[in-house]
């Protein structure tokens, strides 16, 4: 029988390390710490310049934030994957992944809700977006998703190079996906490092709750 835990001492230590510091970062948004907004408004005001003389890079951002890594295309990433659980009749762990991917959406709602930060805001905008800024829900769902297929690849011991490879186009898509909000103008970049943290912790928190759950029905020790 597989453990439940395939990776328990990286996933507490992911789930700590990327609580804390996200946790960090929102005091920092909250508290309108001025480091912090200088740079953020020095890497936008950069990326901007750039963007409004590049309409082809512009272009091709948008494609890939709207359309390629879009939430709902991040998401659709996580149905079949529940799709495949369900007919191969593994009801937790398709209950796990579902409920990983909404539940994300709603914690990233809440807290754009609760922090209400105002978007970059240009004269000669390149896009636009809805909701409050932080986090970047974006950034934080393809974080998510990506979190959600590594784990059932870990679970399922899956070959290690189709690991390495759902790997490799997890991290360009959740750094591409990062980038492309900040260059078209509609986050800051704390807002994406919040996004990033924040993905990274709730999967970690969930992995975590799963193998416990798991554990508790086998009757196995942690």
């Amino acid at each position: 029988m597989r453990s439940p835990h395939p990776a328990l001492p990286a996933l507490v230590l992911t789930g700590i390390v990327c609580t804390v510091l996200s946790v960090a970062l929102l005091v920092l948004v909250a508290v309108e710490w001025a480091p912090l907004m200088a740079f953020d408004r020095s890497v936008a005001d950069g990326l901007h310049s750039s963007a409004v003389v590049r309409p082809d890079v512009t272009r091709t951002n948008r494609v890939l934030t709207d359309w390629v890594w879009d939430p709902w295309a991040m998401r659709a990433l996580v149905a079949v994957a529940v799709v495949w659980l369900l007919w191969r009749r593994e009801w937790l762990l398709a209950i796990w992944a579902a409920a990983t991917s909404a539940l994300g959406s709603l914690v990233q709602q809440g807290l754009k809700a609760a922090v209400d930060r105002d978007r970059p805001r240009w004269p000669d905008p390149l896009d636009s977006a809805h909701y409050a800024a932080w986090p970047s829900g974006h950034a934080m769902t393809a974080v998510v998703t990506f979190g959600i297929l590594l784990w059932l690849l870990a679970l399922r011991g899956a070959d290690r190079r189709l690991r390495t490879a759902v790997l490799v186009v997890g991290v360009v898509s959740c750094v591409g996906v990062g980038l492309t909000r900040i260059y078209l103008g509609v986050h800051w970049a704390s807002d994406v490092l919040g996004g990033w943290l924040l993905g990274a912790a709730f999967v970690a928190v969930m992995a975590l709750a799963y193998g416990r759950v798991v554990s508790s029905r086998e009757g196995t020790p942690e």
